[in-house]
């Protein structure tokens, strides 16, 4: 970021002069650090679309060198998939590419964290359109409706499927809970790719009692937490393998969340002098979400944390043995974009 001031001085001949000055953004290493309310640099002169998409590409591609079928899909902002982020623009081919699905949440219901809440039609109406140019060029659209009254259920289970997407409708907000009942479309066929789903489970809550629940259910794709309860270790090999099977016999996927665009308090990766001095990449706490922060994604300090190295999110997750990843929140552009400084 660069601050320009602009100084008059009067010389001492009593000529006017016009002098500026700037100052730089301490982001050059990680040992650089910024205060714990510093506010969001409005002013960077930073693309933030472009960089959060080439972000994505470049965890696909590096993932991928190392597992060729390893699976990505992208949470929200599906804007970043058109090269002006409206619908009718061309696609991003670089971006295309780098996806097998892109999943979005409240398409219906839940809006703004208000489970049962009817999505605005307008908004329904626009995210629909990009997800339906997400299907005409073979990703898979996977949707999660927040809603626990049937009606509600039974209306975004029928209105996804008429769009060609999958969906997955529950009532915990915190995705704890697996719903009752057998999965929408449950069948015993073995899942290769994403595209031969017919459901899913999104499940990031861990406890004691996780993979007997998971094993226990036939959902075609599960998307679980990469971490044991404890969030420090992630789940073993082993493990994961015994998920990769439905309880009538059939194959499925297991992919792992992986929070890419902001931070979590309670990650390996956490230093606890980060509560009190934030490192230049890292910006404020969200709100929404305890222990969740915004991250300078940009920045390679923080990328570090999530590819690239054998300590990274990323190899982590392909240490244990998933079949991808489901990255979140892909939407941490529109914070950058907001000109509003907190």
């Amino acid at each position: 970021m660069r601050l320009f001031c602009s100084i008059l001085t009067f010389a001492m001949m009593g000529v006017l002069s016009l002098s500026s000055c700037s100052k730089k953004e301490q982001s050059d290493n990680d040992n650089k650090t910024v205060s714990k309310t510093s506010p969001k640099a409005s002013t960077e002169q930073i693309n933030y679309g472009q960089e959060l998409r080439t972000f994505i590409q470049d965890i696909s591609s590096w993932a991928r060198t190392r597992k060729p079928d390893f699976i990505v899909v992208a949470q929200n902002s599906t804007e970043l998939l058109t090269t002006t982020g409206d619908t009718s623009d061309p696609i991003v081919p670089e971006y295309l590419n780098a996806l097998n699905g892109i999943g979005r949440e409240e398409l219906y219901y839940g809006y703004e964290n208000h489970d049962n809440a009817a999505t605005p039609a307008a908004v329904t109406k626009e995210w629909v359109r990009f997800g339906k140019r997400a299907t005409a060029n073979h990703l898979t659209v996977l949707v999660t409706d927040y809603c626990d009254q049937a009606p509600l259920i039974a209306a975004s289970y029928q209105k996804n499927e008429a769009n060609g997407f999958i969906s997955f409708a529950t009532g915990s907000r915190q995705l704890q809970t697996i719903p009752a009942g057998a999965p929408n479309h449950e069948n015993a066929n073995n899942i290769n790719s994403l595209a031969d789903a017919k459901n899913f489970l999104y499940l990031i809550s861990p406890d004691d009692q996780y993979l007997n629940k998971l094993k226990a259910t036939n959902y075609d794709v599960l998307v679980i937490d990469a971490f044991q309860p404890d969030k420090k270790i992630t789940w073993t090999p082993a493990q994961i393998n015994s998920l990769k099977v439905k309880k009538n016999g059939g194959k499925r996927l297991v992919l792992a969340y992986m929070s890419m665009g902001q931070a979590e308090d309670y990650r390996w990766y956490w230093k606890p002098e980060w509560n009190d001095k934030h490192p230049a990449w890292m910006a404020e706490l969200d709100p929404e979400w305890e222990g969740n922060y915004y991250v300078r994604y940009w920045m390679p300090e923080w990328k570090a944390y999530i590819y690239g190295n054998a300590d990274s999110y990323t190899q982590k997750i392909l240490d244990a043995g998933f079949d991808g990843t489901y990255l979140d929140p892909v939407d941490a552009s529109s914070y950058w974009e907001n000109p509003v400084t907190k």
